[in-house]
């Protein structure tokens, strides 16, 4: 499920964005339908989590600096140099958070987009930056393994629009493979790149597991840097479980151990079937359970070693 599907207008009505220099009413927060990123998707944008602790009756955001450290990183693609620290922006989403009230789990979107409101491809150093929280619970079922299908659209490449950056106008290309899997009653889309190799899933970076070897899609295989994905890699660390970086052909889906999908959305996903192949025993295995289990704890601030990758919001 869409993340907005899962938030009603009532849930919002005390809810704040930031948005052209100040704080406004999330519901009243709009610009032009003549702005540029609004007509040719020329945006950046990142997609972050916060979760709440009962316990500690405390929201904890999720690697918040990291992700606009990355944001700023993926402005020079566009040719925006972003006003703001990643710091000052971590600062500014908390404030957000914090006017909204929100004591659950919480999707935090930050925007930045050429703002010019004009027609016409041309870029120009006009740019503004938004940011706003929703309530958000989980996006892809939690209750089964997943259902994936390889998908018949390919993955953008590199030199088309960078697919390690999170590009609005890109989206459109996982869109187009989560709406065809989704219409064909899976759970989501695997895309490939034009030779036919595995890149990710829709919005998703992918991991295979076989003979106990964690494994997954290189950058240059044109998947998203993910920091999710990142996240796995430090767990399996912990774990020492090994992990390898290759190029994954479609047909060793078919025949590996494990799948699992990963990302600020999806969190650690695990899969049991793909094309209506079952991936071992079409259960979650024992290698992702592993890792969803640290994971799962480590978000809400319940393992000290991970507790670096959390900004608390109540309890600064």
């Amino acid at each position: 499920m869409d993340p907005h599907e899962q938030v009603s207008s009532r849930s919002l009505a005390n809810a704040y964005a930031y948005v052209e220099g100040k704080f406004v009413p999330l519901l009243d927060a709009k610009i032009s339908i003549m702005t540029h990123a609004f007509l040719y998707g020329s945006a950046i944008f990142e997609g972050i989590r916060g979760y709440y602790n009962p316990e500690h009756d405390d929201v904890y955001i999720l690697r918040l600096a990291d992700h606009y450290t990355r944001m700023r990183n993926n402005g020079r693609i566009l040719m925006m140099d972003m006003e703001q620290t990643a710091q000052q922006l971590a600062d500014l989403t908390v404030e957000i958070v914090r006017k909204c009230g929100y004591h659950e789990d919480i999707y935090i979107r930050p925007m930045a987009y050429k703002s010019a409101q004009r027609i016409g491809l041309r870029w120009d150093q006009q740019h503004e930056f938004l940011v706003f929280a929703v309530p958000m619970g989980s996006y892809l079922t939690k209750e089964r393994p997943l259902n994936l299908m390889v998908s018949s659209w390919r993955r953008i490449q590199d030199n088309a629009i960078p697919p390690r950056a999170k590009v609005s106008g890109s989206y459109v290309n996982v869109s187009l493979a989560a709406a065809e899997a989704r219409e064909g009653g899976f759970d989501e889309g695997i895309l490939l790149n034009e030779d036919g190799t595995v890149s990710e899933a829709a919005g998703m970076n992918i991991f295979i597991v076989r003979s106990g070897t964690l494994i997954t899609t290189p950058v240059y295989d044109n998947v998203l840097e993910g920091i999710t994905r990142s996240a796995v890699f430090e767990i399996a660390q912990e774990l020492k479980i090994p992990c390898e970086e290759r190029t994954i052909n479609r047909s060793e889906l078919y025949f590996c151990d494990e799948v699992f999908l990963c990302g600020t959305g999806a969190e650690i996903s695990g899969v049991g079937f793909i094309d209506r192949r079952k991936i071992g025993n079409g259960e979650t295995g024992p290698i992702t359970k592993k890792i969803q289990d640290v994971y799962f704890q480590a978000v809400r601030g319940n393992i000290p070693q991970y507790k670096k990758w959390l900004t608390p919001v109540w309890n600064r």
